[in-house]
């Protein structure tokens, strides 16, 4: 039997779904992401896969890491790590660290995000490190990211101290991100901390550099970050009601430049769009052919309750098609997917969602297979009913 690609055009209006085409967001950035993380939506990409300098924003990749082991129990909160000479030695953004110290892994960790202590990440690297290195630790991350689907991501370093090679995309930025919040929780308010004074040793590096903080306006955290080569960036996260927004600038010239974009972007994504249930599970879509089956149609229904975002202004009907190859061949379970409805909301990325059959479909019987083969044979010899339209399958 050959089977075509089946399309049938939804009409849409019952769903009551509007949507007019967004006012895109433009940003001076060299590079940006973000994405609405209850529905995935991407809302804007802007270079979002080209390997860049990732500074200090890099320095989330070593908390991913860090917070793994305390979950695993390879490290723990109250443990107290050595600091080796290399991780002294460190410039920039430090605790101040010396080779007399034993740290609290829960000290390095609040280091780490509030003061962006690269000799904090230099501890827990040796620490966690399959040779007792810092570029060992790298080596580690790199192989631990392509895990994770961050396939534009090398690591030297677990600071983002400029090296060669040292890169990461936005949109890795925004897969760690997402994998921070939703897979350590008990951890995740510690990027929402504004200040931390290590033993009071460096008073004037006590603030959290994110410009987003105390501003009402949901954001809660996670990192800058600041090169001469990679200009100033930030991996941001908002959340307002049931929304929340992940979003990764990088490449502009100021950290007021970074401010004022971060905060416009977490003000666009949250006033220009709002999240709308489409879709309820079992909700009857369409029907697909069947072949050699006890009945001819089997109903197409909605696997699950869909919600998907949309801009807020109204418009035209999202344009929708059920696509499936077909006839389907009997027997068909109940619950079997069998067809894809896809959404093209204008201004956003198309979206596929599994439809499945409403009941089970047994196979016919003798007749049943006799009058199938004959209305074959009919259509093979031009007669009969008119051959509904289909795309050949590729």
């Amino acid at each position: 039997m050959v089977r075509a690609l089946n399309r049938l055009i939804v009409a849409m209006f019952a769903l009551c779904l509007t949507v007019a085409q967004v006012a895109a967001f433009e940003t001076n950035a060299r590079a940006a992401f973000v994405m609405d993380q209850g529905t995935g939506t991407i809302l804007l990409s802007k270079n979002a896969d080209d390997p860049l300098p990732p500074a200090s924003m890099s320095k989330l990749m070593t908390l991913y890491m860090a917070f793994e082991a305390v979950r695993d129990g390879r490290l723990s909160m109250e443990e107290k790590l050595p600091v080796s000479q290399h991780a002294m030695s460190y410039g920039g953004s430090t605790m101040f660290l010396d080779t007399t110290d034993k740290v609290k892994v829960t000290d390095l960790l609040r280091g780490i995000i509030v003061l962006s202590g690269n000799d904090a990440c230099a501890v827990i690297a040796e620490s966690l490190s399959p040779d007792g290195t810092e570029a060992g630790f790298a080596r580690l991350m790199t192989r631990k990211a392509r895990q994770m689907g961050m396939n534009s991501s090398t690591f030297a370093n677990s600071n983002g101290w400029p090296a060669p090679g040292h890169r990461m995309s936005m949109r890795d930025l925004a897969i760690l991100a997402n994998a921070l919040i939703t897979e350590f929780p008990e951890f995740y308010p510690m990027f929402a901390e504004t200040e931390f004074e290590f033993d009071g040793r460096a008073p004037g590096n006590t603030r959290n550099r994110n410009p987003l903080l105390g501003l009402g306006i949901g954001a809660d955290g996670l990192k800058t970050g600041h090169t001469s080569e990679a200009g100033y960036g930030l991996v941001g996260s908002a959340r307002q009601g049931n929304r929340r927004v992940i979003f990764v600038i990088s490449g502009l010239d100021s950290a007021r430049e970074r401010a004022e974009v971060s905060q416009q972007i977490v003000n666009w994504s949250f006033r220009q769009f709002t999240e709308t249930q489409v879709l309820e599970k079992g909700q009857r879509l369409g029907e697909a052919d069947v072949w050699m089956g006890k009945d001819l149609r089997v109903p197409l229904v909605a696997a699950s309750d869909l919600s998907i975002l949309l801009p807020v202004l109204s418009g035209d009907d999202v344009p929708a098609e059920i696509v499936y190859h077909g006839p389907v061949e009997a027997p068909i379970a109940e619950g079997q997917e069998l067809a894809k409805l896809i959404l093209r909301p204008e201004g956003l990325p198309e979206l596929r969602v599994p439809l499945v059959a409403e009941k089970s479909v047994s196979t016919g019987g003798f007749g049943v297979r006799l009058k199938t083969a004959a209305a074959v044979l009919m259509k093979q010899f031009g007669i009969g009913s008119e051959q509904a339209e289909t795309e050949d399958a590729s």
